[in-house]
């Protein structure tokens, strides 16, 4: 059973009880990411996540990570397009060090200016490192041609012309406006006893000040109007093709529909960070594009979002073989899908195989930890408890439905990885 309430401040907290193991898993979710980054500021999100690690008075940088790991815990966190988020799962009887740094560090936080250029250079070189993947090359390309207007255009990292120029105060500035109880998603799941771990909450928590209100910084994409293309050159040998059509966010009525044309078409996807799988070689495009031999590989990609983002998917082409035709193939098999209805047996295998990824992605207090938190950031911790029966109202109309009004060419971009010299 799952127990929702409100501090007085804001900060909106979930209780999971589990006895399985003396285990507890603790989050506490930002409702910020790059979708609320400015131009300028773009990459303000994941930076001010580094330097959350860089200690507060009361847990001075260096020693968070020994006293996690001397009770036997681990930690991490994440920045996304929609969230930022902490988390520390830990033996039941030493979780309260997590709910104290996590409180402390919501509000203390000190961002030394050495810290801040220190990671400057950290995220500068992880930027200037993904810029040797193709994938990363293609896929800022992609994004940023298929969003012209919503934040989705940049990347989490954000741009190197921003992390070359924000202040100390940029970065603190952000933590202040987005980092407030009212802004904040508390999560534990585990051994422990609700009417107790609440009370512990409260005293921890209660007493941190509520933030300003927050304006929203989410300007909605307008409708596409054309295909739109896209050509990166590098000096990878390998040639990869990605095609994305714009998507339904998380909430919308067409998106379980598209959780099962995503299995049919690419194999299952996952959206919970820890991940959890199954094989795609049953799917259209892996019998279509790999078995073949006109693809190394294949894989799709829908994405759980607060607002409409793309349904992605990449194709890394075998070697010898030409883009162009890898493209061809693919679009046989949209055209296949948009106008032949999909096979009952076909159907309910995908539906199996949404089923399984979901059941493998909520198997232990960290995943979920992560679901309840995530769900909560998209809509409510419903979402996630009513998956499964969400997905199996979905009918093979409905599937037909969002593959006409979603897999169109109008509505998509179309990206190509070429190593320079190469076959077209």
């Amino acid at each position: 059973m799952v127990l929702k309430t409100k501090l007085k401040n804001g900060m909106t907290v979930i209780l999971r009880e589990m006895h399985t193991t003396p285990v507890i898993s603790w989050w506490v979710w930002y409702r910020v990411g790059s979708r609320n980054e400015r131009t300028g500021l773009t990459g303000a999100s994941h930076w001010v996540e580094h330097l959350m690690f860089k200690g507060t008075k009361k847990f001075p940088s260096g020693i968070l990570d020994k006293a996690v790991s001397r009770d036997g815990g681990f930690w991490n966190a994440m920045t996304s397009m929609d969230w930022t988020t902490y988390f520390e799962t830990m033996p039941a009887d030493k979780i309260d060090l997590a709910l104290r740094l996590e409180a402390d560090r919501m509000a203390n936080s000190l961002f030394p200016k050495k810290e801040v250029e220190s990671e400057r250079t950290v995220i500068i070189s992880e930027r200037q490192g993904n810029e040797n993947e193709p994938m990363f090359l293609l896929g800022e390309q992609m994004r940023a041609t298929a969003f012209n207007v919503h934040g989705y255009h940049h990347e989490t990292l954000g741009d190197l012309a921003d992390l070359q120029t924000m202040t100390r105060d940029d970065l603190y500035t952000h933590y202040q406006t987005y980092y407030a109880p009212n802004n904040a998603i508390a999560v534990v799941v585990g051994d422990f006893d609700s009417k107790k771990m609440l009370k512990r909450i409260k005293e921890l928590y209660e007493k941190i000040p509520r933030g300003l209100p927050i304006k929203s910084f989410a300007r909605p994409e307008p409708p596409q109007k054309g295909e739109r293309r896209v050509t990166v050159e590098g000096d990878d040998e390998t040639a990869y093709l990605e095609v994305a059509y714009h998507a339904p966010s998380a909430t919308d009525a067409d998106f379980f529909p598209m959780v099962v044309l995503d299995s049919i078409l690419a194999g299952a996807s996952s959206f919970n960070a820890f991940g959890g799988g199954t094989s795609n070689k049953s799917s259209r495009l892996y019998k279509a594009l790999v078995s073949t031999e006109l693809a190394a590989g294949v894989g799709g990609g829908l994405s759980a979002t607060i607002d409409p983002y793309t349904y992605s998917i990449v194709a890394t082409v075998r070697q010898g073989k030409a883009i162009s035709d890898v493209e061809k193939a693919f679009d046989v098999e949209m055209d296949r899908v948009l106008t032949h209805p999909v096979s009952e047996a076909e159907f309910n295998k995908a539906i199996k195989q949404a089923k399984a990824m979901f059941a493998f992605s909520a198997e232990s207090v960290s995943n979920l930890g992560f679901w309840y938190g995530f769900s909560e950031i998209l809509d409510s911790y419903q979402w996630f408890e009513n998956y499964l029966d969400k997905l199996s109202a979905v009918t093979i109309d409905d599937v037909s439905r969002v593959a006409k009004k979603y897999l169109v060419k109008s509505n998509r971009t179309v990206g190509w990885y070429q190593p320079k010299g190469s076959i077209r």
